[in-house]
């Protein structure tokens, strides 16, 4: 249900963009985030937007990246730019919103990221 795209590999200093398509939920409610994994470490958040655009980033990628969202398109995008090898991770995309006592989370198959010269 939701399916990211827009991974690749991209010089230091470059820029990327990331997408994430939702579909067979209700978008509005859910906030939508991106998270990352590198090799050999734990998944961590990136960036989160809520369904009003309250944004929140990690503290490595403030200043360089932009998290957006279309409620109409049902999409969320990341826009990293001054990428830095340290950026190398597989990038996912998340939605999570409580639904009564019920937590619903949705997680992407993953887009690879790889910041290289």
């Amino acid at each position: 249900q939701l399916v990211e795209s827009g991974g690749g590999l991209v010089q230091p200093g470059g820029s990327l963009r990331l997408s994430c398509a939702a579909s067979g939920i209700m978008f509005g409610p859910y906030e939508m985030g991106w998270f990352r994994q590198a090799p050999g470490k734990q998944r961590e958040l990136v960036a989160t937007i809520t369904g009003i655009g309250s944004t929140r980033y990690q503290d490595s990628v403030k200043g360089r990246s932009i998290i957006s969202r279309d409620n109409d398109e049902n999409t969320v995008a990341l826009q990293m730019n001054s990428l830095k090898p340290e950026d190398t991770a597989v990038y996912y995309c998340n939605a999570v919103r409580t639904i009564g006592d019920a937590v619903v989370n949705y997680w992407g198959q993953g887009t690879q990221v790889t910041v290289s010269s």
